[in-house]
């Protein structure tokens, strides 16, 4: 073989003080006929496939986990979500198959390996985390087979019983509620929280209509801006009562305020007309809208939390009041009271990267592995 490659060296030399021009014909010429390039070229497709593989599998790792964590934060962990969502990140290298191996986690669904660090394995749990879950996926064909039959490397190594690569792939997501968030300039009491949903017992079934069914009128609850009294027996002395709520600062004039606590300011002035046209969009389409939950008002709301919250009437100075869509009966407010109406679902917002505080209903979910 050396000999042979050292002739090769002294043909290309001599070619190429004749004629550079030619020089590069002749290289490839000899490479192709030697089988060199046939076999780089054959490495590259196995290759490519299995890296095509593992990026399918891990696309479908991180979207299994995702759909799981988001069933857990909307109450109700579906590890079985795992396995479709794997299926429609694969594509017709494996029959858009895929194998959903493990899922685990908080929540009841089970405890999760120690991490190899293996580039295929999930990192340690997040430290402190108390809701995460971790999906592992592999190769599977359309057969029913776990390995990713081989193009041409069986071939080049001569080995007729390689039968190809088993591939695997994991990911990792937390959930929890918000410590900040972009909110409506609106706030509604911890005490009428507390009360509408019984401490967080029961929620109303989110929109849309269908496919969720329309929740019982007795969800429905009235609201109005009258300064809270008496405080409720759920939350400390000196909050403010339920069926309050208030308007917040809106700065950008969009009906939009970052909160990220410890306090909200208020307004000076009231419902603000982007706020108008924002409940007015909320209530005709039936869509949640989440709102800061206050304890207490001193100048300033005080943080609780975060909810959504669906508006289904209201009637407010200078704006046209809306029918109550799910209970008529609570528009009996639309006369000279002020008021605003709805109830409180579970819902996900846009992720933050911080989860702390109180569960109220919002969640936001994270890949962290």
């Amino acid at each position: 073989m050396r000999d042979l490659m050292a002739s090769l060296c002294r043909l290309i030399m001599l070619q190429l003080r004749r004629d550079e021009r030619g020089a590069i014909g002749v290289l490839v010429a000899i490479l192709l006929g030697a089988g060199v390039l046939t076999g780089i070229g054959a490495l590259v497709i196995d290759v490519g496939q299995i890296y095509q593989e593992r990026s399918e599998l891990q696309n479908g790792a991180d979207a299994a986990a995702l759909g799981v964590a988001k069933s857990c934060a909307l109450g109700s962990c579906t590890p079985t979500v795992a396995a479709q969502l794997a299926d429609d990140n694969a594509s017709s290298l494996t029959g858009g198959n895929a194998a959903v191996d493990l899922v685990c986690g908080s929540d009841g669904l089970g405890s999760c390996p120690a991490s190899t660090g293996a580039i295929t394995s999930c990192p340690p749990a997040p430290s402190g985390a108390s809701n995460f879950v971790e999906v592992e996926t592999s190769t599977l064909t359309s057969s029913g087979g776990t390995l990713l039959p081989p193009v041409f490397a069986r071939t080049l190594l001569g080995n007729s019983s390689f039968k190809g690569t088993n591939v695997r792939a994991c990911a990792q997501a937390e959930w929890g509620p918000p410590s900040a968030a972009t909110t409506a300039a609106l706030t509604i009491s911890a005490c009428e929280w507390d009360q509408a949903t019984q401490q967080g017992a029961v929620f109303a079934p989110a929109p849309p209509y269908p496919p969720d069914p329309t929740p019982a009128a007795s969800f429905d609850q009235v609201l109005t801006p009258t300064p809270g009294t008496g405080g409720c027996a759920t939350e400390p002395a000196g909050d403010d009562g339920p069926g309050i709520f208030g308007w917040t600062a809106d700065p950008t004039g969009t009906c939009s305020l970052s909160v990220s606590g410890p306090s909200i300011p208020g307004s000076a002035g009231g419902m603000s007309p982007a706020c108008q046209a924002a409940l007015q969009t909320a209530q005709q389409d039936r869509t949640p809208i989440l709102v800061p939950i206050y304890a207490s008002f001193n100048g300033a709301y005080t943080l609780h939390g975060f909810a959504d919250f669906v508006v289904t009437g209201y009637n407010l100075p200078g704006f046209p009041a809306a029918t109550d869509w799910l209970d008529p009966a609570n528009s009996s407010c639309l006369g000279a009271v002020s008021c605003l109406n709805g109830y409180f679902v579970q819902g996900l917002i846009p992720s933050t990267g911080s989860f702390s505080g109180p569960y109220l209903g919002a969640s936001e979910i994270d890949l962290t592995g």
